[in-house]
Formats: C-alpha cells, sequence, structure tokens
C-alpha cells in the first residue's frame, strides 16, 4: 500500500447508506458498463455535478441506477448509488467472461454481501445479515484471507471485514471523483424478469 493513499475503500466507511460496487480486473469502464447492462445512449463522460443536474432524483434509482465508474490499477470499478443489479447472477455473469470480478453491496440493515466470480461462475457468495455461510462454486477459495480478518463461517461478520477482505484479497480501491472531474457513467437497464 502506498504511503499517504489510506486503505482503498476508506470512502465507504463513512456515511453511506446503500451502494453496489462492482469490479472487474483487465475491463475499461465502458466495457463494464456494457456488459452490466447500461442503456447505450446514457454512457457518457460527464462530472458529478452534470450527472445530478441531469438525473436529479432518478440518481439513486433501484430499478435502473445510474452508474459511476473508475480504474485504479488493473481493476475497474462501477458504483450504483441506489441498485444492486451488481450482484444478479447474470449481471456477474456476463461482467466475469473471461476475467475476474467481485461485487460488493452493502445496506443499512445493516449487512454487506460479496460475490466472487470468474469466467461466468460464481466462486464465493456470502452475505452478513446472518451467521457466515459461504456458497459458491470454491466456498472456501478465500478462507485464508477472510479468517484472519474474522470471517468465520457459523459467525457474525464483523463490522467493516468485507470492506478489508476487498481490500486485502484483492486491492480494490475506489477513489470518488471530484465535482469538476468527469467520469464514465450511464443508466443501467431494469433488470428483466427471472424464467
Amino acid at each position: 500500500m502506498s504511503a499517504g493513499r489510506g486503505r482503498g475503500l476508506d470512502f465507504f466507511r463513512g456515511d453511506v447508506p446503500i451502494y453496489t460496487l462492482t469490479f472487474a480486473k483487465d475491463v475499461s469502464p465502458v466495457e463494464l458498463l456494457t456488459r452490466m447492462g447500461a442503456d447505450p445512449d446514457s454512457v457518457a463522460l460527464r462530472t458529478y455535478r452534470a450527472l445530478a443536474d441531469e438525473y436529479g432524483d432518478t440518481l439513486l434509482d433501484e430499478d435502473e441506477p445510474v452508474v459511476t465508474t473508475g480504474t485504479d490499477g488493473e481493476w475497474t470499478w462501477a458504483w450504483e448509488q441506489g441498485g444492486m443489479h451488481g450482484l444478479d447472477a447474470r449481471i456477474l455473469s456476463a461482467v466475469s467472461q473471461g476475467t475476474d470480478a467481485v461485487a460488493l453491496h452493502y445496506n443499512e440493515k445493516p449487512m454487506y454481501w460479496f460475490k466472487y466470480a470468474v469466467g461466468g461462475d460464481v466462486l464465493v457468495d456470502f452475505h452478513t445479515l446472518e451467521p457466515l455461510e459461504p456458497t459458491g462454486r470454491a466456498p472456501k477459495l478465500l478462507d485464508a484471507a477472510m479468517q484472519p480478518l474474522g470471517l468465520v463461517p457459523g459467525q457474525p461478520a464483523p463490522f467493516h471485514s468485507v470492506l478489508a477482505l476487498a481490500e486485502n484479497a484483492f486491492g480494490l480501491r475506489v477513489r470518488p471523483a471530484r465535482d469538476d472531474e468527469e467520469r464514465w457513467t450511464g443508466n443501467l437497464f431494469a433488470l428483466p424478469e427471472q424464467a
């Protein structure tokens, strides 16, 4: 970790009541928005001010969430301020095609939900609303990184331990944009009903 940079997800240890972060390795911001199902007509470089002006109250829409992206190192991230599309199995499968992907959701219950996928398959999936019970194709894959953080099957998860897992195991970081800094943004189409 670079001196003076802090932890990668410090912003989300603050007062952010609900969010979903979706990370993809070696994928551009526009490609990540495309994989997540963004309306192509909505994808553009915008400042936060322009985004707020354009979307207003719908900025926090949960059905068609507005997404802001950024890149840090080899990971690109997408931040949904109101939705949970990144957790959807179909979205995460598309995002992780040919690469690694992590989805991280928080809400005020309080709870965290974490998913790690590679090549379209969810390998590790757990939430903190109840004692930890990882599922997925390889639920024990991250045990060595999880256990030192208190993320132990059958036990309640320490608060913010999921953020520490994302930082420690994957080096994930998100730096929110300054008001005048342009980022690729777009709004996601509503998810189709499950068949």
